[in-house]
């Protein structure tokens, strides 16, 4: 963390005192303290493997002892040593630099923590926290890091209104790349924590700038039930932080993963980490510290989008050329439009201007001078505006189905007859899931695998898809969006009289139309490499089509039709053709069953049933 940064955005209070260093620190038991829950949670430590315990921290600097990383004992005994040095400057410096340390051992002594700390000081008198919001923005697609959401802290001053909230200040966890990677390999990177992640606290109007007007996402904002006391704490182990740096992974070590690690210091009995040993996806994080009693009701926080595509559907169509000059400097005339059609087709063509302004990367300055015309044009018709805020989503992102899922299924496939199949996703939705609390017409299957045992005991691994991505973004009138998909993994093909193996990695670019909430259909032309024992080990190269539609039928059930044909070259086979029908019931927020029928062509054809019944954890 930026130390000249945090001075002047955080801060928070333990009163200025006279030091005293009168304590002798041999009447602490170093030994029982280091296995303290609450130790543990100051030095970051997890349960090892070849150790006790070792520090999710991965940089030197922010360790006191040298085998710190490893050894909570060593690290308590430094920090002990640090704190109550017999000089007195030593001592004093070391608290200052770690103030929820000394704070922590002075309470286990019944004695107050005195602090003599002018930069901890100034950081309270900007900042005067009462409280913290959660704060989680949707997933955005179009970013690697972002695909499953974020989540990030929002510092609440005691005077703070709703219309003060913006001028707040944030606390962002990210990875911080040191080069201009292109998307594929920052992913890459993220996932085996090539990256450094550090804190960062900045205005909240920047995160909300960045979140809500340039992508485009909804946030939700959630006051943290914790007590001004609690609150300190947290912000006394930021302070801290700013020595700290980790090895940042996507999957895991990620900004929920380490904002809950943050967040277990307010109190000595809250264990939240500990929940996510394999992942730690946004919305999973979120729903366990809304089990941990920690959340308010939210607070939605509508995209620039979600406001234009509202005031799109209320516009009268017959208003909508209107609109469409007025963006160009073509202002409605008192003479064809009564004033209240003139504010409606001025508030649409600026929230449509503005919006294109981020999206489209206008060019400011004459994009700057036509907004500002149509706000004086606005301003001289006194009437209300025409339009209703955007309806707050009945579902918030925490009440959504979990994202991990294992399914069992029954299955009856040319090739072996009657089958048993296990089916694991690591995270986090596809089209046919329950698309409450999460974005319409996106999907994000991660590490999804399935093994099957056919009547003769025979098993099999059928399929491990690394990743499998799809945005459907509906095209209209307002938005040109692209659809897309990328594929990348393991599956079989039918081919000489059994189903084989091969490694491949597809994608796909086109439209999407319809309503994502509705019927949803989209068209791809899509590409694919293959290779394995299915293609004799050669690469096998394949272009053509992708097409499906999906239909919302009632709240529960969601039905979904899908093709694929794909010519190949240099193959036995002449093509890759599947086609796919499903039906999916939603029986409660995280129990499902699936039906599927599915064909499949390469070296020749294979027709297969499935029943699945699916459990979200």
């Amino acid at each position: 963390m930026n130390y000249s940064v945090l001075s002047k955005a955080l801060l928070m209070g333990c009163g200025l005192c006279v030091p005293s260093f009168a304590f002798s620190a041999e009447t602490l038991n170093v030994e029982q303290l280091a296995q303290d829950p609450y130790w543990l949670k100051l030095g970051h430590y997890l349960p090892a493997t070849l150790s006790d315990h070792k520090s999710t921290v991965d940089n030197d600097q922010f360790y006191l002892a040298q085998d710190g990383k490893r050894s909570p004992q060593s690290e308590l005994q430094a920090t002990i040593d640090a704190l109550y040095n017999a000089d007195t400057a030593l001592a004093e410096q070391s608290r200052c630099q770690f103030p929820a340390r000394y704070t922590w051992l002075q309470t286990k002594q019944g004695l107050p923590a005195e602090l003599n700390c002018p930069e901890l000081e100034t950081w309270r008198e900007v900042l005067d926290p009462e409280g913290l919001t959660l704060v989680f923005p949707t997933a955005f697609m179009n970013n690697p890091s972002s695909m499953f959401g974020h989540t990030l802290l929002r510092i609440d001053a005691k005077d703070q209104t709703r219309h003060k909230e913006l001028v707040a200040f944030a606390i962002n966890f990210a990875a911080e790349p040191e080069t201009d990677d292109n998307a594929a390999l920052y992913a890459l990177k993220g996932l085996v924590g090539s990256y450094p992640g550090r804190f960062t606290v900045m205005p909240y109007y920047r995160k909300v700038r960045e979140y809500n007007d340039i992508e485009s996402r909804d946030i939700w904002e959630y006051q943290l039930k914790l007590s001004e006391a609690e609150v300190e704490r947290v912000l006394l182990h930021l302070w801290e932080m700013q020595r700290a740096e980790f090895d940042y992974y996507f999957a895991d070590e990620n900004c929920s993963y380490q904002l809950l690690a943050l967040l277990e210091l307010a109190r000595e009995d809250l264990f939240l980490v500990e929940q996510f040993p394999m992942h730690a996806i946004p919305s999973d994080t979120v729903e366990a510290l809304n089990q941990a009693g920690l959340l308010d009701k939210p607070n939605y926080r509508e995209s620039f989008g979600t406001r234009l595509l509202h005031q799109a559907n209320e516009i009268d169509p017959q208003l909508f050329d209107a609109a469409v000059a007025a963006k160009q400097g073509d202002f409605p005339s008192a003479d064809d439009y009564t004033d209240a059609e003139r504010a409606a087709i001025l508030e649409f063509s600026y929230e449509w201007l503005n919006f294109e302004l981020y999206d489209l990367g206008l060019e400011r300055d004459p994009t700057a001078k036509r907004l500002t015309e149509l706000l004086y044009q606005r301003s001289r018709i006194k009437v209300d505006s025409p339009f209703t805020q955007a309806p707050t989503p009945e579902i918030s992102p925490e009440k959504g189905h979990a994202s991990a899922r294992t399914g069992l299924s029954y299955q009856y496939r040319d090739h072996y007859g009657q089958q048993a199949k296990l089916e694991w996703r690591v995270a986090y939705h596809d089209l046919l899931d329950s698309q409450q609390g999460f974005i319409p017409g996106a999907k994000i299957s991660f590490l999804d695998t399935q093994v099957s045992i056919d009547e003769q005991g025979t098993s099999r691994f059928d399929r491990f898809y690394f990743i499998d991505a799809m945005a459907l973004a509906p095209s209209n009138r307002i938005f040109d969006s692209l659809a897309w998909n990328a594929r990348i993994g393991y599956d079989r093909m039918p081919n000489d009289g059994k189903l084989e193996g091969r490694w491949f990695g597809q994608g796909g670019y086109g439209k999407a139309w319809g309503d994502a909430k509705h019927l949803h259909f989209y068209s791809l032309l899509s590409a694919e490499v293959s290779g394995g024992e299915l293609t004799d080990y050669d690469a096998t190269f394949g272009a053509g089509i992708e097409t499906g539609l999906i239909y919302q039928m009632g709240e529960n059930h969601r039905i979904g039709l899908s093709g694929q044909y794909l010519a190949l070259i240099d193959s036995d086979a002449d093509q890759n053709a599947k086609a796919t029908a499903s039906w999916h019931w939603q029986l409660s927020r995280n129990t499902a069953l699936r039906s599927q029928v599915n064909y499949l062509n390469w070296g020749e054809e294979e027709l297969s049933g499935k029943l699945t019944a699916y459990l979200y954890f």
